[in-house]
This record gives structure tokens, sequence and C-alpha cells, in this order.
């Protein structure tokens, strides 16, 4: 014990000797005046030395085995995902309150709730790719900017509606996601996470410098929002119309890959994360396997682009960087790879948590990076993990093995 606390002391003074400059030291340029704020290196000192012995402690009880949440949560999924009598009573409340909620919020906490929806169909798009295949994508945003650009241009030079952009977009992001997974073929690890980004960041310097196509720098202004039977709605309406739309479109994602985790495709997807040669030796075709998954994935991409588009009005490259795909990465990590239920609950938290507490946008990517390392450490598979299917054979009964 006095070991772990000298240790935590000395990972105290040693991080207050790096911050020192940023943290104590402030200077005034204009008034050629030194302030010392003696009192952050107390907080910080303070601060670190708890987060450090902290640390500490838990990695002791780690190892010793009685750190462990994966059993209970691991139950408590099964329990909520497999008992009608607890799982209908919660869809019935997560209906009434996201039909109602328009009703309930302002337009001020209507549009970050928009966004984290649109990222939870990102998120289960990716857990495609990532989750359920083992597809390391780290230029998914890509995808993404490939449906909001093609709304925004479509709308711009043919007058393209948002209905019937939808559908185009969707397609566009599978095409697209075909033209990316084609190379990639033979690739895995770290060196398909490598082309992925590759492929990411050529998308954005395209848009960035392509002006006759994607405007340039100066993005795409003026996009419309969604009709209703041909009527342009006020900006506010246009805001609960999407809301509805974002909120039919997750219901549809949501079906439709829970019927693909459990389909032959599915279980092909899921044999090639655990064991490509195995997989392979089992007769899947990994090659149109690894396509579906890039092309299944980017299809929900595409409609969430289209969707943000419609949403935001402009769109411009430096809404699709490298940091939305890390992001978005993020949410299907910390959820729980392949986890449904996981995906939403980490995007709520990763989306909507730094708008409403702003102190913390700041530190964002900082508290991404620690969020990652300690859920790599003490919860590898997430906040919820994926619930396998299991058969049980009992044996024939009397009458079967009379018959």
């Amino acid at each position: 014990m006095v070991a772990e606390i000298r240790k935590s002391l000395i990972a105290a003074v040693w991080f207050i000797f790096l911050t020192f400059p940023l943290m104590v030291v402030k200077v005034n340029t204009i008034e050629n005046t030194v302030e010392w704020r003696w009192h952050n290196m107390l907080i910080v000192g303070v601060t670190f030395f708890f987060l450090s012995w902290l640390w500490r402690y838990l990695l002791q009880k780690k190892e010793e085995g009685t750190l462990t949440t994966k059993g209970a949560l691991t139950k408590w999924t099964d329990r909520v995902m497999n008992e009608p009598a607890i799982y209908k009573p919660l869809i019935a409340v997560g209906t009434v309150a996201a039909l109602l909620g328009p009703l309930v919020l302002s337009e001020k906490h209507m549009q970050p709730l928009i966004s984290a929806l649109i990222f939870i169909v990102l998120g289960l798009g990716l857990n495609i790719v990532v989750g359920l295949a083992g597809l390391l994508d780290l230029g998914y945003v890509a995808f993404y900017a490939v449906g909001a650009y093609a709304y925004a241009l479509l709308n711009f030079h043919f007058g393209l509606s948002f209905w019937a952009a939808l559908p185009l977009g969707a397609g566009l992001g599978a095409v697209f996601g075909i033209l990316l997974g084609i190379p990639v073929l033979r690739l895995r690890g770290d060196y398909l996470a490598i082309v992925t980004l590759g492929f990411g960041e050529i998308i954005r310097l395209i848009l960035e410098n392509w002006d006759d196509l994607s405007h340039g720098p100066s993005g795409i202004a003026n996009i419309p929002g969604p009709t209703l039977f041909g009527d342009v709605l006020s900006r506010s309406d246009s805001t609960v119309l999407i809301y509805y739309v974002i909120i039919a479109m997750l219901v549809f994602t949501i079906f439709v890959v829970n019927r693909i985790q459990n389909s032959r495709l599915g279980r092909s997807w899921l044999a090639l994360r655990e064991d490509e040669i195995a997989c392979q030796a089992m007769g899947i075709d990994r090659m149109k396997t690894k396509l579906a998954a890039f092309a299944v994935g980017a299809t929900w991409a595409g409609m969430a682009g289209v969707v943000f588009a419609a949403k935001s009005g402009f769109i411009n490259p430096k809404s699709f960087e490298f940091w939305e795909s890390v992001l978005i990465l993020s949410i299907v990590v910390l959820g729980g790879q392949g986890s449904i239920l996981g995906v939403i609950l980490a995007a709520f938290v990763l989306k909507l948590l730094p708008e409403y507490v702003r102190i913390l946008g700041e530190y964002r990517m900082l508290l991404f990076g620690a969020a990652m390392v300690l859920m790599m450490l003490f919860r590898p598979q997430g906040f919820i993990s994926n619930v396998r299917r299991s058969y049980e054979f009992h044996g024939l009964d009397e009458e079967g093995a009379d018959g």
C-alpha cells in the first residue's frame, strides 16, 4: 500500500512538472505581466495523484480477478433482449417518448438530438463492417460525405428532392463501398486500416480541391429540407419532419441489422471476424463476404449523409474530416462491437454529453482517448457486449425415439 502511494506521488509530481508552463504560468502580452497560478498546481497534483492511485488500485483488482462486470451485464443484456415481459414495455415507452419528442423539446434541443440519431445510424452501419465482419475501417466518413454531396449537388444542378435523393444516396454509398472493398480484399489488420484511412482522405481532398464539382472549401449552401406532399415547410416544421424521418430510418436500420445478424450472411461475417482462414476453409467466399460488408455498411452512411445535408442546409469538406470517423469508431468500440443496444447508448453518451456539458467540448478528444484506454483495459467488450445466440440439444423425446 505504501509503495503504491509512493508511485502515485512520484507520478503526480512528474505530471505537475510537465504541465507547469501551461497550468501555472500565464503571460499577459498586453500588460507585459506574468501571473502565477499556484492553485492550479495544487489542483493538478491532487487530481493526478488520486487518478494514479485509482488506476493502480483497479489494475490490481483486475489481476486478482475481483474486478469484473462481464457476467452481470451479459446476463442483464440477455434478459432484456430475450424476455418479452421486459423488452416489450421498454419498446413501448421508447416509442411514445420518440413520438412526443418534438412536442416536449424546443428546436434548440432538437438539433443535437437529431445529430445524435444520425450518428446512431452511422454507428450501426460501421458496426456491420467493424463489429460483425471485423474489418477496421478508418475512412467511413467518406461514405457519409458521398451521401451528403450527392443530395446537395443533385438538388443544386437538377432540383432533385430530398425523397428522391435518399435512395440515390444509399445506392451511391453502396457503390463507393464496393469500390473501396475491391482494392483491400487481400488486406487485413493495420494494412486495411491504413488503406481505408487513405480512402477517406482522398474523398475529402477531392471535395476540397475540385471546385467545379463540389464548390471547394466554400461548400454548398441553401440545401432545402424535405417537403411534405409537395409543400415547402418552415424551418421549425422541417426540423420536426427530419426528426421523424431519422427516427423511421433508425427503426428500419435496427430491424435490418438485427435480421442480418441472424442470417446466413451475418454468420459469414462473424466467421470472417473470428478466423479468416477457417472461414474460407468452411467454403465461405471471403471476397464476396467482405464486399457485402463494405457495401451494406456504406449504404447507411449514404442515407445518413442525405439527412445531414437536409438538416444543416450547408455542407463543406470540413464537415467530413478524419475526426468524424474517429467519433463513429469510438461509438462502435465503446458501445460494444456487434451490439445494437450498446451502439445506441454510446452514441447518446459521446454525442449528447459534450452538447449539454459545454466545458467538456474543449477536451472531447482527450476524453475519447481516455475512455478508449479505460474500456480496453477494464471492459474490452464495450458497454453492452453482443449476446451470441446459442442452441442446446437435449436429445430426442420418447415419441421421437420410438418413431
